[in-house]
């Protein structure tokens, strides 16, 4: 009886080690598989790929081939490591560690790829906004966006992966929403800076570099534009910080926009029984001896009104870059004072004249 038994166990202890070799052997062959199939995915993506997008007119699949090869043959192998680690029989528990560990470093891997193809999209869609509207928006809005995209991806893995360990998610997500609108009441002056800002980046009614004019006559150059406040460089070389939401809710004058030409003035007063008409072609002939002042349009004198002691005149000119705007008004007021000496206008001083009237009385 005793020989029987150990005959039985022999023989079942023998078809468990032939199970388990054949198991082990099944796995080896599925994970070998796979490796093979992911050397002919990088062949075929390195060797065939660029043939095939050589058809295409841009080198956006080219970059994003390039970027995406060598995770995507990786993810290969890792599919076909998760495949192998189901088929060993292997305990519960350890099963269940085994798979969900290759299962992250998959979901991690294919997140990669995602996020390399999708940057390269950003990178080539920023260059052609670059090329079409100038440098500045690339830089403004695409770390936006790019961030953004960045966050999707990541919660998404992560909801992926919760639901392949049979986590609730409607709770996470309802946590999720309700922490999101506390933390919107309690930021909400932060919030509406940012979706102001975000909307400043899209609207473009100034860009870095541009002079603009605030409401309250404040202005200066723009230095940054972020997400929560503008930053504006004044004449006197200090740094104004204005939140986007208040940038978006007033009047701005833009003196760069729709070109960067600027349009100077200059006002004096002559005195009266002074030839108007001569003072006019005098005052257009000197700014024509200004190199930098347009001569299209051209500069425009007009005898704008009668002054309590001087006929006031005034002198229109365009500038090519409105930053020059004041330097030529300093040389065309230098220049006019010259001219005016030399052909004996006068330039009259205010002047008040005074009655005095002595009254005198008579003291009883």
């Amino acid at each position: 009886m005793d020989r029987i038994l150990d005959f039985y166990h022999l023989q079942e202890s023998d078809s468990v080690y032939l199970y388990w070799m054949k198991e082990l052997l099944v796995a080896l062959l599925i994970f070998a598989l796979f490796w093979g199939l992911s050397k002919f995915l990088r062949y075929f993506l390195t060797v065939w790929g660029p043939r095939l997008t050589s058809f295409t007119s841009t080198d956006l699949d080219d970059r994003i081939l390039a970027r995406i090869t060598p995770p995507a043959g990786l993810l290969v192998i890792f599919a076909g490591l998760y495949l192998a680690v189901w088929q060993l029989p292997l305990p519960e528990m350890v099963h269940i560690v085994a798979s969900g560990a290759v299962f992250v470093v998959n979901i991690i891997i294919l997140t990669n790829i995602a996020y390399r193809a999708t940057h390269e999209i950003l990178i080539w869609y920023a260059a052609r906004v670059a090329e079409r509207t100038g440098a500045g928006l690339d830089r403004q809005i695409m770390p936006l966006i790019e961030k953004l995209v960045s966050i999707f991806l990541i919660l998404t893995a992560l909801i992926i992966t919760l639901k392949h360990f049979n986590y609730d998610i409607l709770s996470l997500v309802t946590a999720l929403g309700i922490g999101s609108l506390a933390i919107g009441l309690a930021a909400k002056d932060t919030i509406a800076n940012m979706i102001s800002g975000f909307t400043l980046m899209i609207d473009r009614p100034f860009r870095i570099g541009d002079r603009i004019q605030l409401a309250s006559g404040q202005w200066g150059d723009v230095a940054d534009i972020g997400l929560r406040s503008t930053k504006i460089r004044t004449a006197d070389n200090t740094l104004l910080i204005i939140p986007n939401s208040e940038l978006c809710n007033t009047s701005i004058i833009n003196l760069a926009f729709p070109d960067i030409r600027g349009k100077g003035k200059v006002t004096l007063g002559i005195a009266y029984g002074s030839d108007v008409e001569m003072v006019k072609n005098l005052m257009v002939a000197t700014a024509g001896e200004i190199s930098e002042i347009l001569a299209e349009p051209k500069p425009e004198a007009y005898f704008v009104s009668f002054g309590e002691g001087a006929l006031n005149m005034a002198l229109f000119f365009w500038a090519a870059d409105y930053t020059r705007v004041y330097a030529l008004t300093d040389q065309l007021n230098t220049l006019i004072l010259s001219r005016f000496k030399e052909n004996g206008i006068d330039i009259p001083y205010p002047t008040r004249k005074v009655l005095l009237e002595t009254q005198i009385g008579c003291n009883e």
